[in-house]
């Protein structure tokens, strides 16, 4: 039985700019590893104080800069604090702070990194760099960076200490990362549907997912919180010219949600990481914007959480059985998200669609076989194929360029089908100015009803989770 839900929103780190071109930084890479040969992870700092726990680390660029993020978590009453020793919390505060060494790695790739606080295994080492090194693939790509898995970086533990977790109790309550968009929205519907109780929790808050909060029926008071603030210093080098790109931050997420489910003794993390997310960005490479949403980061997270974190923590991706369009589909049902629901990062920080990046597309897209054009108008507050501009754009979604967009959109053939589909329903937008090249396939249109009725094996979820998509997917 299940007695309790536990639900997390999260904002993305990176915003897309259409149409990326890469750079050939080779030389400033070069450059600054000369400079800059070593980041050291110094040390963490964990403040119990009345309202909160802050959390402040300290990683040292080759005794030139010192960096100095925080989180700090707002006290619940949910919180279970007597079942956690100072080793609980230490070991989950620490791993977070090995993730966000990323952010502050990338700027100058220094050779060798020093992990000062605990002792590594070989196999945590292992982890790590192929954590770093795949999660990073979009940014080595983008800056013509050309490396290899042994070479980019030697990571290495100093100390003799060990994390230890005491394996603290954890009850059936179940920890979802929502974001605002309509993958999250899905899982929580589905979930709320199953009669789970549910306790709403909050990564960076920004006004869609407190608005997805209160329409699911709950206070910010009721929510969770954790804020994560990113050293201003970093950004101050970003601007002066150090390198920059996109990091794994759903990785971040993953180690942010595992900490978080052992402060409210959790068992589950259920993600709603779909299908798609496992194709590569870049065609037949192994670069993928969504690394660490993809089914082989959830295998290697889940594998590395049951050795060193806890052996009963359950993170898996409630919609991964399933297709963007399915997914489509299933959030076409829940009218009343439609005025509050975001998608594109570009427009976060003022809650609109800017319909002009391959988020507002791809959402249009997904959405287009199950509404009516004059719903999808009031949603994006435009009518999406009148603008001519976004032909590069889906462009990239078709496949037709050399990447994919480097954004979380999905396959090039749901991009396809939905297209194909959204022409033969709608004549008159055959000739609009961003569809009118494209030639109308009836065969390709049909293909929807197969998709539809997929549902991919690859998943980790337990009997009673599967049981849920499969009855959403067959319900008509």
């Amino acid at each position: 039985m299940f007695h309790s839900l536990l639900f997390v929103t999260f904002a993305a780190e990176t915003q897309y700019l259409p149409i990326l071109t890469t750079s050939n930084n080779t030389q400033k890479f070069n450059q600054l590893r000369f400079r800059f040969p070593f980041l050291i992870y110094q040390s963490y700092t964990i403040l119990h104080e009345k309202e909160q726990i802050r959390i402040k680390y300290l990683f040292n660029l080759s005794d030139t800069h010192i960096f100095q993020p925080e989180i700090s978590i707002p006290s619940r009453v949910f919180f279970d604090m007597k079942k956690l020793s100072k080793d609980d919390i230490e070991l989950f505060v620490f791993h977070i702070g090995m993730v966000e060494l990323i952010s502050y790695w990338k700027c100058a790739c220094p050779k060798t990194v020093i992990i000062n606080p605990f002792h590594l295994t070989d196999n945590q080492i292992n982890w790590w760099k192929k954590l770093y090194f795949n999660g990073l693939g979009e940014f080595f790509y983008l800056n013509n960076i050309e490396t290899n898995l042994d070479d980019f970086m030697q990571l290495k533990s100093d100390s003799d200490q060990i994390p230890v977790s005491s394996g603290v109790p954890l009850s059936d309550l179940i920890l979802v990362p929502i974001g605002g968009g309509k993958d999250s929205i899905v899982s929580l519907e589905l979930l709320k549907s199953n009669k789970l109780p549910i306790i709403p929790f909050i990564v960076n808050p920004r006004e869609a997912t407190t608005k997805t909060a209160q329409m699911a029926g709950f206070s910010f008071n009721d929510c969770m919180i954790i804020h994560r603030t990113i050293d201003p210093l970093l950004l101050k080098l970003n601007s002066e010219g150090f390198l920059n790109g996109h990091t794994p931050f759903s990785s971040l997420l993953a180690f942010l949600a595992a900490f978080s489910a052992v402060l409210c003794g959790a068992k589950y993390i259920a993600l709603s990481n779909e299908s798609s997310a496992n194709e590569a960005t870049v065609a037949n490479t192994n670069i993928n914007h969504q690394y660490s949403k993809s089914f082989e980061f959830e295998s290697d997270f889940r594998n590395y959480s049951k050795e060193y974190l806890h052996p009963y923590l359950n993170y898996f991706s409630l919609l991964r059985p399933l297709n963007e369009l399915q997914i489509g589909k299933l959030f076409s049902h829940n009218h009343q998200y439609f005025s509050t629901f975001r998608s594109c990062n570009v427009g976060s920080k003022t809650d609109s669609w800017c319909c002009n990046c391959p988020k507002c597309l791809f959402t249009f897209l997904m959405l287009s076989p199950f509404q009516p054009m004059k719903s999808l108008d009031e949603i994006f507050g435009i009518h999406i194929p009148d603008i001519e501009s976004l032909k590069p754009i889906l462009n990239e979604l078709r496949g037709l360029s050399e990447t994919k967009p480097f954004e979380c959109v999905g396959t090039v053939q749901e991009v396809e089908v939905a297209i194909q589909s959204l022409l033969v329903k709608n004549p008159s937008i055959q000739h609009s100015a961003l569809f009118s090249h494209i030639v109308v396939d009836q065969s390709v249109a049909i293909e929807i009803n197969m998709l539809l009725q997929s549902f991919d094996h690859q998943h980790f979820l337990l009997p009673e989770f599967e049981e849920i998509i499969k009855t959403a997917i067959h319900a008509e």
